[in-house]
């Protein structure tokens, strides 16, 4: 039986998600389908709280989208599953923290799926790139997120160019959170889970639904949908034991105990 391409670790209230594909843990259709389903299912778990995403050894966190799969025949626009090309860029209502853990190469599809996550660790030597441009196609996610990111003009340099930055370029221009040395690059992601899952998960819902919603709206309108309870994640906060907990937990001077409800 072939192995699955996907591994994954659970920790409590974390899920580790490792893209173990060699030699370099490119995505292709069925990768991306059982990246969908993992993560779905991270979504709807109540007793998961963060994720991190990470790739298998040393040199490579993800290249992207699998060009021999494509020359043996797997379609560029076929059915990538569940949430798009990698399980994340498009994966509806995932309103819990993830973290990409990169571990050495992200380019192409994977520095799109790198910046699908809230929070990017790097590793000192990784190396981040989009050199679509050199095979004649678009970045198609990342030419929307990019410049949204990091300055415009870096990103369209990223975009026309496809030259390859590195961590310390990539921190820089705040396209990636902290570099850390490999060897210690997957304690620190999962220090950083730990503390994120140990925050109030009702928050973290509305806090990503609210900059997910927000994005395309103009600031009075935006405040006005949180304001009015218009966002599920929102009018669920405000009605919460959670909400009562915190306020709770201030006014007797101790840490509140997040239940999620």
């Amino acid at each position: 039986m072939t192995e699955s391409p996907i591994k994954t670790i659970q920790e409590g209230h974390v899920l580790e998600v490792i893209l173990d594909r060699p030699k370099a843990n490119a995505i292709d259709l069925k990768t991306s389908r059982i990246m969908g389903d993992v993560f779905a299912s991270f979504r709807d778990n109540p007793e998961l709280r963060v994720a991190i995403i990470t790739g298998a050894g040393p040199k490579f966190f993800c290249p992207g989208w699998d060009l021999k799969a494509a020359a043996d025949g797997d379609e560029v626009d076929g059915d990538y599953g569940q949430g798009g090309f990698g399980g994340l860029q498009e994966l509806k209502n995932l309103n819990k923290p993830v973290i990409a853990a990169v571990n050495g190469i992200c380019c192409g599809g994977g520095l799109e799926l790198a910046l699908s996550a809230d929070i990017i660790l790097s590793a000192e030597h990784a190396q981040f790139a989009l050199p679509e441009i050199n095979s004649g196609t678009v970045a198609d996610a990342a030419s929307i997120k990019l410049p949204k990111r990091i300055p415009y003009h870096i990103a369209m340099e990223m975009l026309f160019t496809g030259r390859w930055i590195d961590a310390e370029e990539a921190a820089r221009w705040g396209l990636i959170n902290q570099i850390h040395p490999a060897e210690k690059l997957m304690d620190e992601a999962r220090n950083m889970a730990k503390i994120l899952a140990a925050g109030p998960p009702l928050v973290y819902a509305a806090i990503k639904e609210v900059v997910r919603e927000a994005e395309n709206m103009k600031f009075q309108d935006a405040l006005n949908t949180i304001t009015s309870s218009e966002l599920p994640t929102v009018k669920t906060l405000y009605t919460s034991e959670d909400q009562l907990e915190g306020a709770k937990a201030f006014s007797e001077k101790r840490k509140p105990v997040w239940k999620g409800k």
